[in-house]
């Protein structure tokens, strides 16, 4: 929004106050300005002049020789090289010793012989900006209607003025007016708002008996009101009324059009006028835009219109888009006698809505966006139609057609004394309470311990008692509210145990080489079952405007998405694979939700290719099963749980019957199953065109209760260890697993570790037979074992394998 202090000065005194000191006071007061710009761009010695002949140069096609009349008693002789010079025109002159933007200075030269005692300026030399001329004057001299001759230029222009650039917030869409700006300095300065003039003398017939107006959209219009002009003359505004204009930004067009944008920025309420020759029947209705409308809007383009799209509309046809631009059908033009006059209150949303899908923004639609006054429509009607018969020479008949689908009440509301000062820290007291509620211009009334405020309707912002008090802050001034220290209780930041868990895990996770990867929550149904299992039969949630099929219900399992980032990476050539995911699933039992679905949180990874790239040393080796398992083992380590997880073997749907296990975590009711690592089934893999893949997804709910992530010290043994290695051969569906705890059960407190190195299977052990290598490690904490305490532990686990599993030792 630009504001011209000029302009301003109609509405508020500004004495004693300069350009800067008023931005001052209201970026202080939560109005920031951006820039405060002088329109004089130091233009001096420059007067209004009558060319009084033109002649052509007597050696240049190109240039004329004009004699000027500048008011001095002495004709100046001016070569001028515009096309659009001519005799009988009044123009800017700068005369011999006058200063133009930029620093020129203009001194008596002579061009091709011919002496010249000055420069006929057009618009871009005066440090204007022509682009919001009239067209005809966008090239060439800047022609100015009759004027006083040797009036100062400055003047004529109102290049003495200054544009203060406002910033400003959503909220305080009041301050788009020049009133509303008034009303902000009126509250910073404590100086009365002069309201303009809006008297209308109708004439002696009657509104009603040519025009009638009907709300058939109620709910997107509240009030419509409207005025009838007759015997308009349309014509170039005044000088006065296009400086403003063009101060603001606004180009002039003609008087009637000019005169609403001019109100517009007075009051902010936006105004457009029909030419009412071209409204049929004289009737006006704010309707929905019926199926296939279409309608030419001012700037010469057909747009098709939407249902939800509000119109204005006469008999027959729509004649403009409500809140956003008119109908080229019924555009006031040189040919226009008679005016309808629309203001009106239309909802911002609806507004908003028209306005970005036909990618159609004007001066009008931001202000509706952002909700108008409801108590302006009517004064800015009268101030355009007062206008309309001052400039156009119009005659404006008796009354108003409007038709009101609500009305609008000022907000009343009540704060107290001790909620102020409890927010501000600050004393206030009822007085200075009330002083500024009134340089406000709100009225309140003070009861016992409170104040009671009645908010105009021009403040839409203020709804609540924190409003008024921030309204309070700022006007009191926040420089003026004393710092107070800060007193409580601090407790440091700290992460949540899910949390610390989650970024324990991608660290380990990065650290061991593997890349994480963040993926859609939404998934094809199709993928959402290929894991069954893994997501506890829960039903596929659809979304209810999902962007594709692909992405239309919610994810039950991670490992969808692994794969189809994996086949993705081999698409391209990426064979070598090595990822994880930490995310969120959703489950539910309900096959039309009524109740929001369970969130868990889950951990997957995946590894393809090869798990150890060739090196100069070694041969690049395929992931397998281990390398799987290794990775979940090296965070359960890290989060403590090394000895709480087990291995079961196990065949999920999804995954290789044979080489799949269920991973148990040990709780209050025993193991309990809290996901699957293993390779992909070997159908899948040749569906999604994959060498082997291994994949684990685990709950990750159970792990945060379970983690227990302090710090235990071991002090480094003193004493040797004794190595013994056991073969035995067992049957083949005896898990390994079941021989090591065997082993640590049996051989006793001696026992340090056990593990599993070796398993073979072949036809010389004989059919369902396996063998079984187990490494033991014995120690004691505080003194060196004898060869015979080993063998007797070592014996003990021996024949607990024997008894136990019907082992044979391999010798």
């Amino acid at each position: 929004m630009k504001i011209s202090t000029n302009w301003l000065a109609d509405y508020i005194s500004l004495e004693g106050l300069t350009p800067q000191e008023i931005a001052e006071k209201m970026t202080s007061g939560g109005i920031e300005i951006d820039a405060v710009e002088a329109m004089d761009k130091g233009v001096s010695g420059v007067v209004v002049g009558y060319v009084k002949e033109k002649t052509k140069h007597p050696d240049a096609d190109k240039l004329n020789v004009c004699k000027v009349d500048v008011g001095a008693g002495e004709d100046l002789q001016i070569v001028c090289g515009a096309a659009n010079v001519d005799a009988g025109q009044h123009v800017p002159v700068a005369t011999v010793g006058a200063k133009l933007p930029g620093g020129l200075a203009i001194k008596r030269a002579k061009l091709r012989g011919v002496e010249s005692q000055g420069m006929i300026c057009s618009a871009r030399e005066l440090g204007l900006n022509d682009k919001l001329l009239p067209k005809e004057l966008q090239e060439g001299i800047l022609v100015l209607p009759k004027l006083e001759l040797g009036r100062p230029i400055v003047d004529v222009l109102d290049l003495g003025a200054h544009v203060l650039e406002l910033d400003l917030t959503p909220n305080r869409s009041d301050a788009l007016s020049y009133l509303g700006v008034a009303y902000e300095i009126g509250a910073l300065t404590g100086r009365p708002v002069k309201l303009p003039e809006s008297a209308v003398f109708g004439a002696a017939d009657k509104t009603a008996d040519r025009l009638s107006v009907r709300i058939d959209a109620r709910e997107a219009c509240a009030h419509y009101s409207a005025r009838y002009i007759r015997g308009v003359q349309v014509a170039p505004s005044p000088l006065w009324l296009q400086n403003r204009l063009m101060a603001a930004g606004i180009r002039p067009i003609n008087n009637i059009v000019d005169v609403t944008n001019y109100v517009m920025l007075e009051y902010g309420q936006p105004l457009h006028a029909f030419d009412a020759d071209r409204v049929a029947g004289g009737s006006i209705v704010v309707r929905f835009a019926r199926e296939g409308e279409e309608l030419e809007t001012l700037d010469g383009q057909l747009r098709k219109l939407q249902p939800h799209m509000l119109v204005i509309a006469d008999g027959d046809r729509a004649i403009g888009l409500a809140g956003v631009m008119g109908g080229a059908n019924s555009e006031v033009d040189g040919d226009t006698t008679n005016v309808i006059l629309e203001s009106a209150k239309f909802d911002g949303s609806v507004v908003r809505r028209t306005s970005r899908q036909l990618g159609l923004r004007s001066e009008a639609s931001l202000r509706f966006e952002k909700e108008v006054d409801p108590a302006r429509v009517i004064p800015a009607l009268d101030r355009a139609a007062s206008l309309i018969a001052k400039l156009g020479s119009g005659l404006v008949t008796d009354g108003i057609a409007e038709d009101v689908a609500r009305t609008y009440e000022p907000a009343v509301i009540e704060v107290s004394l001790e909620r102020i000062s409890g927010y501000l820290g600050a004393d206030i007291s009822k007085l200075e309470a009330q002083a500024i509620f009134g340089r406000l211009g709100f009225d309140s009334e003070v009861g016992d311990g409170s104040i009671r405020v009645e908010v105009p309707t021009r403040r839409g912002d203020i709804s609540r008692d924190v409003d008024l008090i921030e309204e309070i802050a700022r006007l009191y001034g926040y420089d003026n509210i004393k710092a107070t220290p800060i007193v409580g209780e601090t407790t440091p930041g700290s992460l949540t145990a899910p949390q610390a868990v989650r970024r324990e895990l991608r660290r380990r996770l990065s650290d061991a080489g593997l890349h994480e990867v963040i993926s859609y929550s939404f998934t094809a149904p199709e993928r959402a079952g290929l894991f069954p299992d893994l997501a506890q039969d829960a039903k596929p949630i659809r979304l209810a405007m999902p962007m594709s099929e692909e992405r239309s219900v919610l994810r039950t399992s991670l490992l969808p998405q692994l794969l189809e980032t994996a086949a993705y990476n081999r698409n391209r050539k990426n064979h070598d694979l090595a990822l994880f995911e930490i995310g969120t699933v959703f489950h539910t039992d309900e096959e039309t939700l009524t109740r929001l679905p369970q969130e868990k949180h889950r951990f997957a990874l995946l590894l393809t290719g090869a798990s150890r790239s060739a090196a100069w040393n070694r041969k690049a080796e395929k992931a397998d099963f281990y390398d799987a398992k290794g990775v979940l083992e090296t965070i359960f380590a890290a989060l403590g749980l090394s000895g709480s997880v087990s291995y079961e073997a196990a065949a999920p749907s999804g995954l290789h019957p044979g080489r799949t296990a269920a991973v148990k975590l040990d709780g209050e009711r025993g193991a309990e199953t809290i996901g699957y690592v293993g390779q992909l089934h070997p159908e899948l893999q040749l569906e999604l065109g994959l060498d082997d893949v291994f994949v684990a997804e685990l709950e990750l709910g159970a792990l945060y209760d379970a983690a227990d992530r302090s710090i235990v010290y071991r002090t480094l043994p003193r004493y040797p260890a004794a190595d013994r290695d056991i073969a035995v051969t067992v049957d083949e569906t005896v898990p390994a697993a079941a021989l090591a705890a065997a082993v640590r059960e049996a051989a006793g407190e001696l026992l340090e570790s056990v593990r599993v190195f070796d398993v073979y299977t072949g036809e010389k052990l004989g059919a369902g037979r396996k063998s079984v290598a187990l490494a033991l490690v014995y120690r004691h904490a505080e003194r060196t074992l004898t060869d015979e305490e080993v063998a007797a532990a070592h014996a003990a686990a021996v024949a607990a394998l024997e008894q136990s599993f019907s082992a044979e030792l391999r010798k």
